[in-house]
């Protein structure tokens, strides 16, 4: 079997559809530098360390909590929460990642 011919996994082909799009759209094809992977490593380290610290409370909330209205309201909340902190996190990898290099 040829190596074009081999199976991909489902990462490989959604990261050539990125890579199409990408070069469809004129966005520059450029390696982050090594400041900038860290960078974003640690970002995204914080937010799972959020994740999972709100994670741990919201469970607490749920478990001593047994009225519908007011489990309701928890799950928003930590559903709002848990969007918040991806979107700040996405945020600090699109400044990261616009930032010049040395």
């Amino acid at each position: 079997m040829a190596d074009h011919e081999k199976p991909r996994s489902a990462v490989e082909i959604a990261m050539e559809r990125l890579r199409q799009r990408d070069a469809e759209s004129g966005a520059p094809d450029r390696a982050l530098s090594d400041e900038q992977k860290a960078a974003i490593a640690e970002a995204r380290s914080v937010r799972a360390a959020k994740a999972a610290e709100l994670e741990i409370l919201h469970r607490s909330k749920m478990a001593s909590t047994f009225d519908p209205a007011d489990r309701q309201r928890f799950e928003d909340e930590y559903r709002d929460d848990i969007r918040r902190l991806s979107d700040e996190c996405d945020r600090k990898v699109r400044y990261i990642r616009r930032a010049e290099r040395d």
